[in-house]
């Protein structure tokens, strides 16, 4: 099992080990490894699973773990978008954000799983609302139709 250095160290491989000379912007072989076309983004989701899985392994809340692999999901999603996708990547840093709740939660056991669930519940209403858009716009096309 890795131990909690190892995975910060795995952090920052992924998510911070460079930074573009003149600015404060870092990023990590998940940026990287992302510029191959579809099997980049997929190597770099199965490392970012590590995290997810470290936390499980430790106990962490399932509502948190569930929020890990969200991050990881939407990382991958957006990163399969060529260059636009890469760019994502370097701010979304999926793997900081999972040890930081990987951290917060072996330091304070349940005491911030409410924050994870009003994280699931605004993303679930993010996604409903993105379904209804067209299926309302569908439904109103059908009455103008029908109206003439």
């Amino acid at each position: 099992m890795l131990g909690n250095e190892r995975l910060r160290q795995l952090e920052v491989l992924l998510d911070e080990a460079f930074v573009v000379p003149g600015t404060n912007i870092r990023f990590g072989i998940d940026g990287i490894v992302g510029l191959i076309p579809g099997l980049g983004d997929v190597l770099a989701g199965l490392l970012s699973l590590l995290i997810p899985f470290a936390a499980w392994v430790r106990g962490v809340p399932y509502v948190t773990v569930v929020r890990m692999l969200i991050n990881v999901a939407i990382g991958l999603l957006v990163g399969t978008i060529p260059i636009l996708g890469d760019a994502f990547d370097v701010f979304w840093k999926a793997n900081r954000r999972n040890y930081r709740l990987l951290t917060r939660s072996i330091a304070e056991p349940r005491r911030h799983t409410w924050r994870d669930w009003v994280f699931l519940l605004l993303l679930g209403a993010g996604i409903t609302v993105l379904f209804a858009i067209p299926l309302i716009l569908v439904a109103w096309l059908i009455v103008l139709l029908f109206r003439s």
